[in-house]
């Protein structure tokens, strides 16, 4: 089903009400061009997201960032009435506390001013250096915070040439390319050579149209096997 949104400004804060599938291209673009009619109103946005059944990986990612961006301009992304779909992707990337989630429109409104965001809690496992590079500023979000969430330490990059500089100075234990990421070339053979002893995962052409759940628990296995082997 196509992406469909209202919006209206309540007591200070753009509330969108999302009906359909938030995945990578135009239903993004859609859901970034209705954010931006608010923006210079106001930094407090709630999604409604009772009606929407898929999240793709950069989907999600998007979210993601739009949370990030808000915050860092003192505002705030909230989530109330999310659809079961949601509640699980949710879950299952272990970013339900990334997200500040209520029962109703009501709940979420009146929660504005009175709690602050969500503080990134990362796991309690041994904190492993990760890079990762993509393009996709949506895609790096969802990745960051997947593997954040893991219990990893985690920089990312949307370009090759400074993910090489990164490489030389972090000495990551990993290296995840997303699939934005031309392997082809003499830049990518250059930076491969950087150091043989970091391990290099290269993510399938598909994982940012994948479902949001999935690709995040894959990313998360693949990298623990790579990383024991």
């Amino acid at each position: 089903m196509r992406l469909t949104l209202q919006s209206q400004r309540l007591s200070g804060v753009a509330v969108i009400r999302c009906n359909g599938r938030i995945v990578v291209g135009e239903e993004v673009s859609l859901l970034q061009q209705e954010v931006e009619k608010h923006r210079l109103e106001t930094q407090k946005y709630l999604l409604e997201l009772g009606e929407v059944s898929y999240l793709d990986s950069g989907g999600l990612g998007a979210l993601v960032r739009l949370a990030g961006m808000l915050r860092a301009r003192r505002g705030d992304l909230k989530l109330c009435r999310v659809s079961p779909f949601v509640h699980n992707v949710l879950r299952a990337t272990n970013m339900l506390g990334v997200f500040t989630v209520f029962s109703t429109e009501q709940e979420a409104l009146a929660s504005f001013g009175h709690h602050p965001a969500p503080r990134e809690e990362h796991g309690k496992s041994a904190r492993t250096q990760i890079l990762c590079i993509d393009p996709s500023s949506d895609l790096l979000a969802y990745m960051t915070t997947v593997l954040k969430r893991a219990g990893f330490e985690v920089t990312a990059s949307c370009h090759l040439s400074d993910a090489s500089t990164l490489v030389g100075a972090m000495k990551p234990r990993a290296v995840v390319c997303g699939p934005g990421v031309v392997s082809t070339g003499p830049a990518f053979e250059k930076f491969r050579r950087l150091d043989s002893r970091t391990a290099l995962l290269m993510l399938p052409a598909d994982f940012h149209t994948s479902h949001a759940s999935d690709a995040g628990i894959d990313l998360v296995n693949q990298l623990q096997a790579l990383l024991q082997s």
